[in-house]
């Protein structure tokens, strides 16, 4: 029983103590410094299960290519340069909890999401592909191995959301 009582207050003390951290802001990471639309595509998914992405498949040799795939967001109907559809999305975004939108130019949005607990941030962008006709989208953790799904389960919000603002 004693070593129970040690594991139980050892985890309550690591998580306490990461819960400081986080208030503190000192889990947010560095802000990439490579996002962006470069040769026709944003930044590739991360190397480990963090991300999703919607460019995933153009990069043959990436390790998460394929649990990283996520589908792009469509264009509102007639929306030929994808404007009315990043204006909508960037009224969504700024009405989600913990989201900041840190870029609004042109075909590009690009948002930082703060986890309310540990203030973990998650980047996330949206890119108008004039060749496909659709939303591009990336979301990745800073920090981390997994996300546990949470970059996935926002796209999938954003892009419901997009469809019942449509």
């Amino acid at each position: 029983m004693n070593l129970v009582k040690r594991v139980l207050t050892a985890l309550a003390v690591s998580f306490a103590l990461a819960l400081v951290a986080g208030r503190m802001d000192l889990l947010q990471g560095a802000t990439p410094t490579d996002l962006g639309v470069h040769d026709g595509r944003l930044k590739p998914p991360a190397r480990v299960p963090n991300s999703v992405s919607s460019q995933a498949g153009t990069y043959a040799d990436h390790p998460m290519q394929e649990s990283a795939r996520i589908d792009p967001l469509p264009v509102k109907f007639g929306d030929r340069g994808g404007s009315a559809t990043l204006a909508a999305l960037k009224g969504i975004v700024e009405a989600m909890p913990g989201a900041k939108v840190v870029t609004s130019d042109g075909p590009y949005l690009y948002a930082q999401f703060t986890s309310p607990w540990f203030r973990f941030v998650d980047d996330t962008e949206f890119w108008f592909d004039p060749a496909a006709g659709v939303i591009q989208v990336r979301s990745a953790s800073r920090l981390g191995e997994s996300d546990l799904g949470v970059n996935r389960k926002r796209i999938e919000a954003i892009r419901e959301r997009l469809s019942d603002a449509s």
